[in-house]
């Protein structure tokens, strides 16, 4: 996708050449109001834009969007009022309600060569994120394109801070909101493209672009490296795996990060096979490895004093003569034993070989995202991720991800859950033999694979790495993104304060 061009702007609003001028507008307590940065706007229509959109109903919800005619009284032709919905009880609006509202508005104007915003007059960074992810559409495989995202979005600057300060803030921001996209397109790729060896292919030119660092182990490596757990889930697939190894390193690194994503490019759940319906969706299992990888080339564009490892562990898990069995029990890196009750919980195990090996290599934290459980989606839903690990970075990373704007939750790993997953024949089992709790039985399976020391956390986003639903703010169906910019913050603040 071709993402907005993007600028800041300081010209006049009433004679600005555009198709079209976006201001916010706010649910209140005494019904519509104007969002601060439209106030040009409002003085063309003389003071009564309000009474207009009121009167063309209007709300100030969140997401709402109302098209009206300037007939002359700017220059561009329409005046586009997306709402923001209630603000704080102080008047302020949110860095999500303007991302949000950024987002919806770029859908609205797909389309367009050249429109104005005043949303970045209330929060910059989030303006551009949401315009960059609302405007995204995935359309490499239809033959009618669309009309494509619009061509164009200045950016009315805010009242505070310099002109430097606002062009940093819009680079760093597009970079994030692209890192989002990347994600997106390698989610919403289908497996017959995207299976291990073209996702390996594909991450490595992405990482090369950026000088970045890259090894590949192939089934063979694998194989010789002792890999079981990777091996295994890959093996009744005619598409072998990989591991991919993506490294950057910082000027003046003092903090060594690894990341680390589940890549099952399609799961049919294997022997274990999943039910007909939704498995299509199934497609966006390897959106874990989708998001390191793409937050390990961020970590490169934005220059983080840092020494970042994205850690993706491929594999289809297929049915086959020679797929894995339940009953089977897994060697796997590092020597640990699993038996294998089932083989649909195949994503613990790919990550539990690449933990270990990430772990070799002395991280000082190590974050592991993947599509991991329907007992998230069970526990906190389609939106709502589930982050577990160590206490303290564990309630950090939630924090930081609901600060971002991706929903997250800190979830705990209760110690009586442990033996649940005792083996009778190996080290350990990779599932339970009940359904409770299976969203924490699953951390504290992986628990079992990261060093003593390492501050760890997993995010577990099964429900919100996919969304089937209508597009809604900057989410689009499909891929979402998440959660590169819960890591992208965790990066900044480990950079800005260890």
């Amino acid at each position: 996708m071709t993402a907005p061009k993007l600028a800041i702007t300081d010209s006049d609003l009433s004679t600005t050449a555009a198709d079209a001028v976006v201001v916010g507008t706010v649910q209140g307590p005494d019904g519509l109001s104007l969002a601060g940065g439209a106030e040009a706007v409002d003085t063309a229509f003389d003071g009564g834009l309000v009474d207009v959109l009121a009167a063309l109903g209007a709300s100030g919800k969140q997401d709402e969007v109302v098209t009206l005619p300037t007939l002359g009284r700017l220059a561009a032709p329409v005046v586009v009022a997306v709402g923001l919905g209630k603000p704080a009880a102080d008047g302020s609006v949110a860095e999500e309600q303007v991302r949000r509202a950024s987002g919806a508005a770029a859908r609205a104007l797909a389309g367009k060569k050249r429109a104005v915003t005043t949303l970045s007059a209330l929060h910059l960074g989030p303006a551009v994120e949401g315009t960059v992810m609302g405007a995204y559409a995935f359309t490499a495989y239809k033959s009618n394109k669309g009309d494509g995202p619009v061509a164009r979005v200045d950016l009315v600057a805010p009242a505070e801070g310099t002109t430097r300060a606002h062009r940093a803030a819009v680079k760093a921001s597009t970079a994030i909101a692209e890192a989002v996209t990347t994600t997106r397109d390698f989610v919403n790729t289908p497996p017959n493209d995207l299976f291990p060896a073209s996702f390996a292919e594909r991450a490595a030119a992405l990482a090369k672009a950026e000088g970045l660092e890259v090894e590949v182990l192939d089934e063979k490596a694998l194989r010789k490296q002792g890999f079981g757990g990777i091996l295994g889930v890959g093996g009744g697939s005619s598409r072998p795996p990989r591991l991919v190894r993506i490294t950057y390193r910082g000027p003046k690194a003092a903090k060594k990060v690894a990341l680390v994503g589940k890549g099952i490019t399609f799961d049919t759940g294997g022997i274990s096979i999943k039910p007909a319906a939704g498995m299509d969706e199934m497609t966006s299992d390897m959106g874990g490895a989708a998001a390191v990888i793409a937050t390990v080339v961020l970590a490169a564009k934005l220059k983080f004093p840092l020494e970042v490892t994205a850690w993706a562990p491929m594999a289809e898990n297929m049915p086959s003569g020679t797929a894995y069995r339940p009953g089977d029990v897994l060697t796997m890196y590092g020597g640990k034993t699993v038996e294998v009750l089932n083989t649909d919980a195949e994503g613990r195990l790919i990550l539990s070989d690449a933990i270990v090996r990430a772990c070799e290599d002395a991280p000082d934290y190590l974050i592991e995202t993947s599509t991991l459980t329907g007992a998230q989606v069970v526990s906190l839903g389609k939106r709502t991720a589930g982050v577990m690990g160590t206490d303290e970075f564990r309630d950090r990373v939630a924090e930081l991800g609901r600060a971002v704007g991706e929903q997250a939750w800190a979830m705990p790993l209760p110690e009586e859950l442990r033996a649940d997953i005792d083996s009778r024949v190996a080290d350990l089992a990779n599932v339970a033999g009940h359904r409770f709790g299976g969203m924490l039985t699953a951390g504290i399976f992986l628990r079992e694979f990261v060093a003593e020391g390492v501050s760890w956390a997993h995010i577990d986003v099964a429900g919100p790495a996919f969304h089937s639903g209508a597009p809604y703010g900057y989410t689009t169906k499909g891929g979402t993104g998440t959660p590169v910019r819960t890591l992208a913050a965790v990066l900044a603040d480990i950079a800005a304060n260890g």
